[in-house]
């Protein structure tokens, strides 16, 4: 009975909370159709709700607007901390709520542990989602730093011969931001033509302003090379024959670095993520068998449960995630 009267009251207090966000979302919506809040970017809801009263927390996240233009995010400072917020608001009141309520009706734990274990799974992820969101553009930056350098060495080299062919710089860069394939120098070469074309700027001070927000700087070291070398009327497709000849010599380095690395993480992965696995379910099991295994309140059937399907998969992702950030991809 005590159980039922719990059950309804969390039930109540659950569709109120989804009632008065339902009120909220469509106010700051403006009075748009549901299908028209569907339709948009959870970006704009959520700057519409909240962006006018973050001022206070913006010091917090100073250095993340650098990271944002580097990242290529499509994204300004303040909507991206709107969002940043918003979302942690959503999953923490969605934590808040569904923890009490697993253990208390799977897990038959009372109500005060159950709303204890709700309110540190939510500080938890407040926490979790504010890092989260704060590492994905640094992340991004990384990844597009990498991409860049790895495809200099061939993106120079294509470069020289159109300039060894008397196009111009404009023309250069609107030919490689046409290339076939999906490359990371081509997203950049694109950002210049559209501050040609677009907005009106000269090829100089278009590169000049690539060579600020790009987050690799071996790139930029050749975007400025490539302005002087126009300014002082030097040829064009020498230098950067040049530079195709240096930067596939740090490719070969980088590869030679590559394979020594991928040598010592494979040697990881079988350690950590093969053998000890195995080892632990060994030992659990023949501790189980001796009549112990237990670790506190945790069974032995418990623990290979959290072992197998957390503590491996879990593994295998920042595994994974290590791999492609030492991998070049060139």
């Amino acid at each position: 009975m005590r159980e039922k009267k719990i059950s309804d009251v969390i039930k109540k207090t659950w569709k109120d909370t989804i009632s008065k966000l339902s009120s909220f979302v469509q106010k700051a919506s403006n009075g748009k159709t549901g299908d028209e809040v569907k339709n948009g970017s959870l970006q704009s809801l959520a700057y519409k709700l909240i962006g006018g009263k973050i001022n206070r927390f913006l010091p917090l996240f100073q250095d993340l607007d650098t990271h944002l233009q580097r990242a290529s995010l499509k994204t300004s400072f303040k909507v991206y901390i709107s969002l940043t917020l918003f979302s942690t608001i959503l999953i923490t009141i969605a934590m808040l709520v569904s923890i009490p309520c697993i253990l208390m009706f799977i897990f038959n734990l009372p109500v005060l542990p159950a709303f204890l274990f709700g309110l540190g799974g939510s500080l938890f992820t407040v926490a979790f989602s504010v890092i989260g969101f704060y590492i994905y553009p640094v992340y991004r930056a990384d990844k597009l730093q990498r991409e860049l350098d790895d495809e200099l060495a061939f993106a120079t080299g294509y470069m020289s011969i159109l300039a060894n062919a008397g196009v111009s710089p404009e023309k250069i860069f609107h030919s490689l931001s046409n290339l076939p394939m999906p490359l990371a120098i081509s997203a950049e070469a694109k950002d210049v033509i559209r501050d040609v074309n677009l907005f009106g700027l000269d090829i100089i001070s278009a590169l000049e302003r690539a060579s600020k927000h790009t987050p690799s700087e071996r790139f930029r070291e050749v975007l400025e090379g490539f302005i002087s070398t126009i300014h002082s009327g030097s040829n064009l497709a020498a230098y950067l024959r040049e530079k195709s000849k240096q930067h596939m010599k740090l490719k070969r380095i980088s590869l030679r670095k590559f394979s020594d690395t991928l040598s010592i993480l494979s040697e990881f992965y079988v350690a950590i993520l093969v053998t000890g696995p195995l080892l632990l379910i060994i030992m659990l099991a023949v501790m189980a068998m001796m009549g112990g295994g237990n670790l506190g309140p945790l069974g032995p059937d418990l623990l290979l449960n959290i072992l197998t399907y957390i503590a491996i998969p879990i593994g295998s992702i920042m595994f994974l995630i290590i791999l492609d950030a030492a991998s070049p991809k060139w």
